[in-house]
């Protein structure tokens, strides 16, 4: 199947304003393109191009004072098969881990995993290890906590999540990645493209989305706990610790976002 991405924000900006971007496509995902994939500006200014310290393809720029749009359409090829489940996927002691996974375990900005261990050893403690207690901890976050655009907050952590038990989908993952850490399950924040495909269209506009990875075997695992089924059409941007390392956009001053619509839809054969 084919999805057209895309996205479109207009910030406004009082004076020079440094701004990285995490928008474009996973290098991993890069060989599914089949429209070039470029950030654009208008007004047209210098972006210059890297890599960060996790593989994701991010952006800088210096944002002249007054208004400046962001955007860009691109076309990519997708399985449309839901996201795989690696029901046989097992735990791997920590001494065996590799060395790249460790600071996947380890506290970060928005995952307190020493002040949650006792309570993840209370609650998932006795579930048989693997795939079968990492889904366990998926489901029992997306049933103790209500999500709401309303429950909004840029400074909540795992703690807060588990206290209020409201929030957003980047706040189901960090309680759920917080969790898998305390049970020593390497796990890292995700955020990309997740349209309505396969699934009743939301009524809410369409938005980036979080979701969380973990490794198991050999390899890291697609999971959701906000939505805690699997789903169709999911396009990666950036992976990190938390949404610290995976934000869309950072600004080094003042940067008003007015406008923000992002695209991620199926194209008909």
């Amino acid at each position: 199947m084919l999805i057209r991405l895309g996205y479109d924000m207009l910030f406004d900006t009082p004076s020079e304003v440094p701004i990285v971007t995490l928008l474009n496509v996973h290098p991993s995902r890069k060989n599914d393109l089949r429209e070039p994939d470029y950030l654009r500006t208008d007004p047209v200014v210098h972006i210059e191009n890297f890599h960060d310290s996790f593989g994701n393809h991010g952006c800088r720029l210096l944002a002249p004072p007054g208004k400046l749009r962001l955007h860009n359409a691109t076309l990519i090829e997708d399985s449309g098969r839901p996201d795989v489940e690696g029901f046989d996927a097992h735990e791997n002691p920590v001494e065996d881990l590799p060395v790249e996974v460790l600071p996947f375990l380890m506290n970060s900005r928005y995952c307190e995993v020493d002040l949650l261990s006792n309570t993840a050893s209370e609650l998932f403690g006795a579930v048989p290890k693997g795939w079968q207690r990492v889904r366990e901890v998926c489901t029992w976050v997306h049933n103790k906590v209500t999500f709401g655009y309303e429950f909004a907050n840029p400074v909540r952590t795992a703690l807060g999540v588990y206290t209020e038990r409201v929030g957003v989908c980047r706040d189901f993952q960090h309680l759920a990645i917080t969790f898998c850490r305390a049970l020593n399950i390497p796990a890292r924040y995700a955020t990309g493209y997740l349209g309505d495909i396969g699934i009743v269209v939301a009524p809410s506009p369409m938005d980036f989305s979080a979701w969380f990875e973990v490794y198991l075997g050999d390899r890291w695992w697609t999971l959701d706990a906000r939505h805690n089924i699997p789903r169709i059409g999911r396009v990666l941007l950036a992976t990190g610790r938390d949404a610290t390392d995976c934000a869309i956009t950072t600004s080094f001053g003042r940067a008003r976002l007015m406008s923000f619509r992002v695209v991620s839809d199926e194209v008909p054969d």
